[in-house]
């Protein structure tokens, strides 16, 4: 917890008690089914709640907007998102089945009410969203390919709703068909540890 605390030192007691069940939880978890590489587990707080908690660092969901984690995997940025966030509402979707299972149990037991758990492909979803998140799923017009239709038009939380993607490396290839609706912020801004010195957060506006 001493990185959560150093960068949000303000989040309330039930929050940070969530958090800390959540490391507790998941590395038995991911014994059993290896949704984290187990050279990452040993870093989950750096790696993977923190990275995942960056995206707070820049957008503040609104209470009643809705978010969708496509691809969660393990849960993230998903979960942590959805711990932060108490007051809005968090589909999070993946076709493996491994995979929601333990997002499932995570969700249950963190008590997590505003979360939805849903086994599914992306391009197959009927859900509407204001916002979709994702970590390390796929190029970035794949990304837009699933997502560009559940994302509803408008703005909610005082921006333009879109897609959200926590991204790593050279991205200006990958990023060039979306110039002029795309913002990038680097999480180094934010967190010090050399982890994040490649990491990106990309916002692909609606």
């Amino acid at each position: 917890m001493l990185l959560i605390q150093k960068y949000f030192p303000d989040l309330d007691q039930a929050r940070r008690e969530r958090f800390q069940k959540l490391m507790t939880l998941l590395p038995p978890l991911n014994q059993q089914v290896n949704v984290i590489s187990r050279k990452d587990i040993g870093s989950l707080e750096e790696k993977h709640v923190l990275h995942s908690l960056s995206i707070a660092r820049k957008f503040s969901f609104a209470p009643g907007s809705s978010v969708m984690d496509a691809g969660t995997g393990g849960g993230f940025p998903g979960i942590p998102l959805a711990i932060f966030f108490p007051e809005s509402q968090f589909t999070l979707v993946d076709s493996i089945d491994k995979k929601i299972r333990l997002v499932r149990e995570l969700a249950a037991s963190l008590a997590l009410k505003n979360v939805e758990v849903v086994r599914g492909r992306m391009e197959s979803l009927e859900i509407r969203v204001d916002f979709v998140v994702t970590r390390a799923v796929t190029h970035m017009s794949q990304l837009h390919r699933w997502t560009e239709p559940l994302i509803r038009p408008g703005h909610s939380s005082g921006m333009p709703n879109g897609l959200i993607s926590l991204k790593g490396g050279d991205l200006e290839e990958e990023l060039r068909p979306f110039k002029g609706r795309v913002e990038i912020y680097p999480i180094s801004t934010w967190f010090s540890e050399p982890f994040f010195s490649s990491k990106m957060i990309v916002f692909l506006k609606k």
